[in-house]
């Protein structure tokens, strides 16, 4: 079986990260990338493990020295794929990038086999209550990431899978199954 790169988006508060995260620890055989980021950190994050936290000159030289595999800038910070990392861990394990849906289709046009697939939520009222049961930002904040909900979901037709997480337990099998398929047949 060849290693693959997933990639993994959807609306902010749909629960990429805990798919993710909880899929990293069943998985020996997959790797989760870890992206640049302008942002700062959010409470608990460390550099290296959530995110690589740089500067905006940083990331800018960063583009310009074709460092990324994908990039875009969202929510008035830049977040970015370092291509070196995904190429050096696809020669040991599968690889899952957890991207927003600009970047996603991105890597798709730089890596075309790569597999896209969206979180989507059950429901907005039930996205809308996610994002505020993680106190991490503000009712405007919450707004402007609801306010992206109609264009991300509007694209799904571009990826090869969409995963309702509406229970956390399904979701994972059928992302583990998704890979699983994908392994044997790239």
């Amino acid at each position: 079986m060849k290693n693959i790169l997933m990639v993994v988006s959807g609306p902010s508060g749909v629960g990429k990260g805990t798919l993710v995260k909880t899929l990293i620890k069943r998985r020996a055989d997959v790797v989760e990338s870890v992206s640049c980021t302008t942002r700062a950190p959010r409470e608990g994050e460390v550099h290296g493990r959530e995110y690589y936290f740089l500067d905006k000159a940083e990331f800018l030289k960063r583009i310009q020295e074709n460092d990324f595999l994908e990039y875009d800038e969202h929510f008035g910070n830049f977040y970015g794929t370092p291509k070196s990392f995904v190429q050096e861990e696809l020669k040991e394990k599968s690889v899952i990038l957890e991207i927003d849906v600009v970047g996603a289709l991105n890597a798709k046009k730089a890596f075309p086999d790569c597999v896209l697939v969206m979180i989507a939520p059950p429901s907005v009222a039930e996205l809308k209550k996610r994002l505020q049961g993680r106190g991490t930002e503000t009712d405007e904040q919450i707004e402007n990431r609801l306010s992206r909900l109609e264009y991300e979901l509007s694209q799904k037709d571009k990826y090869d899978f969409v995963v309702v997480n509406d229970e956390l337990e399904r979701a994972l099998q059928e992302l583990e199954d998704i890979i699983d398929k994908a392994k044997l047949e790239k």
